[in-house]
């Protein structure tokens, strides 16, 4: 049966997650808020101390490098197993309580190295591992529905050729790979989109411009274009073969693994804002007392608990989608109604702090503001509010994507 307190094993990961966010990340957050596009330097030590905690640590966990998902029944009769999946949603709260576009820039900390993780052979993973992988999804024609992907991938011999563009790719222009989504053939729709690993100074992959952003400044976004890229047979993630009776199903397996990372996002910036609003609240002489109802208390402490208890429920639903993932079940539905969530949580708790401090939550000399500018990407990549609810709304009511649009 499934405990959401935290497991004790992991309390030491998760303190050196929290001093790393307080001590590193969070001095130097409105600095490369303001310095857009220009690289953390000190991050490049930080990275290294964060590969050694993963190395000495159960599975791995530190970071947001995503971790490899268990095969279907492997946690059964295991009892329950708090794994990698838990510890990495874990330590992602607490390093974005300090600042989630620095944990995005973080070397060897790509979503797209969830990607590899989740569904690379082991081949792959020995060829790729340690390296930094971006991933690149999103197109012009192709938003949160992922299945209208237009970029194609065309065997030519031991090689296969990428067209297409692909833009708003996290660390694409840091990264040293990208995890690139094409179709081996449009005609037969979602079932042939794959994924590949192109090298980052591959000569078909040109970088277009990097984007100008509301929220995490510090991380990079890249637009890029594929021309006549060509990559080895072996760079496809997954099986070469269109299985049309499994559909899409294959390539999604990827976001049941970064969707809880992406909802430990925004759990750690939500909690971020209301830590230190609650903070600025008792300067105020507003203290908070959860003994009593919301009634008899101001309307800045009821208000308050409103927007904690809607984060508290994010922050369980989390880690229930990595436990699950951790016991061998499937996790895909618990997985988009956590970043569904998260998200919106995590929006609500920014925007509500920003009002509850008045002046002080606008201006720059908190860092507030910039919790609620970050917060927004994390209810929109990965997959919007919306699709969330869709693919949410499928599977309660046993609908497939053509029943329910």
């Amino acid at each position: 049966m499934i405990n959401l307190e935290t497991p004790k094993k992991f309390r030491p990961l998760i303190g050196q997650a929290n001093q790393v966010a307080r001590e590193v990340l969070r001095p130097i957050s409105r600095k490369y808020d303001e310095a857009e596009h220009a690289y953390p330097k000190e991050l490049d030590m930080l990275a290294a101390v964060i590969d050694g905690m993963n190395e000495g640590g159960d599975g791995g966990g530190a970071g947001a490098a995503g971790v490899r998902r268990k095969a279907a029944g492997d946690g059964e009769g295991a009892g329950n197993r708090n794994g990698s999946n838990l510890s990495t949603a874990l330590s992602i709260m607490e390093m974005c309580w300090g600042d989630v576009g620095l944990l995005l820039t973080m070397p060897r900390q790509g979503l797209g190295n969830s990607a590899i993780a989740s569904v690379a052979s082991e081949e792959q993973l020995a060829r790729y591992g340690g390296r930094w992988a971006a991933m690149a999804i999103t197109e012009p024609e192709a938003g949160s529905d992922s299945a209208a992907i237009r970029t194609t991938a065309t065997l030519d011999g031991e090689e296969y050729v990428l067209n297409g563009e692909k833009i708003f790719v996290t660390s694409g222009d840091r990264a040293d790979l990208i995890v690139v989504w094409a179709s081996l053939d449009r005609e037969k729709g979602r079932a042939a989109i794959k994924s590949f690993i192109v090298e980052r100074d591959n000569p078909g992959l040109k970088l277009e411009r990097l984007e100008h952003k509301l929220g995490i400044r510090a991380s990079d976004t890249a637009n890029f274009r594929l021309e006549d890229c060509r990559v080895p047979k072996e760079a496809l993630l997954g099986s070469p073969e269109i299985d049309v009776k499994q559909g899409f199903g294959g390539a999604m397996q990827t976001f049941d693994n970064t969707r809880p990372l992406v909802a430990a996002m925004a759990v750690g910036v939500g909690r971020a804002a209301l830590d230190r609003t609650r903070e600025l609240l008792a300067e105020a002489g507003i203290e908070i007392d959860y003994d009593a109802p919301a009634l008899a208390q101001p309307a800045a402490a009821a208000r308050f608990m409103q927007l904690e208890a809607d984060w508290e429920a994010a922050r369980l639903l989390t880690m229930q989608a990595a436990w699950m993932a951790d016991n061998g079940r499937p996790n895909s539905l618990q997985a988009s109604m956590a970043k569904a969530k998260a998200g919106r949580a995590s929006v609500a708790a920014t925007l509500g702090c920003v009002e509850l401090a008045g002046s002080v939550g606008y201006g720059e000399g908190e860092l507030l503001e910039k919790w609620a500018r970050d917060a927004k990407i994390l209810d929109i990549f990965e997959g919007t509010q919306q699709i969330q609810l869709l693919i949410v709304a499928r599977q309660l009511l046993g609908k497939s994507s053509g029943e329910l649009r």
